[in-house]
């Protein structure tokens, strides 16, 4: 009888460090799932904001550049698509496509050089710059934090706990397209180049 109860104390007392071992990490993972849902609400503010911008600019650049309907059509239903968006999966996928458009937009300063002193477009220009930054420091936030989360509930035995508790790893990451990091190229030919002159007739 003795040997039993200090066998059933042994097991209670390892029941209670693995109970309790369990309930520490399921807390640790909670706080980080947490941290990713904050982290990703701050991104949701500053691209919300630039998104916000788009619609001026865009009445700001048409100003100068009435015959570009194919690059404001796009940006338009990049933006529509960004808005309709629901999860931050969906969210970082259309916001690639928005940054492809937009930076189409932005390219047709080059041919229309009136705008570049065009005091609204500065004002706008000077905004999206700022909201752009910010953007940056906030997915490289949430991109360490949903890494921080995606590593620990991976650990062993963390993985077990994360079974148990209903923990799955979070793929919404942002990501370098192949070719983003440079401006894509746009033809923005107005018309058909002049005829050349025809040289003159020898004496």
């Amino acid at each position: 009888m003795k040997a039993a109860l200090i066998v059933l104390g042994v097991l209670l007392v390892i029941a209670l460090i693995l109970g309790g071992s369990f309930v520490s990490r399921r807390n640790e993972m909670v706080v980080k799932r947490e941290a990713v849902n904050a982290a990703w609400a701050q991104v949701d503010v500053v691209l919300q904001r630039r998104a916000d911008l788009i619609p001026n600019l865009v009445e700001t650049v048409k100003g100068f550049a009435q015959h570009e309907d194919a690059v404001f059509g796009e940006i338009a239903k990049a933006r529509a698509s960004y808005l309709s968006a629901a999860s931050p999966s969906e969210k970082i996928a259309a916001n690639s496509q928005l940054d492809a458009s937009l930076a189409k937009v932005l390219m047709l300063t080059e041919n229309y050089p009136q705008l570049k002193s065009n005091e609204n477009f500065l004002r706008l220009q000077d905004e999206l710059a700022g909201t752009e930054n910010r953007i940056a420091i906030e997915r490289r936030r949430y991109n360490a934090t949903v890494q921080d989360y995606n590593t620990f509930i991976a650990l062993f035995p963390n993985s077990l706990v994360a079974g148990f508790g209903g923990f799955s790893r979070n793929d919404a990451y942002f990501k370098t397209e192949p070719g983003s990091r440079q401006a894509p190229k746009v033809n923005f030919n107005l018309g058909p180049a002049p005829a050349p002159a025809p040289a003159p007739a020898r004496p």
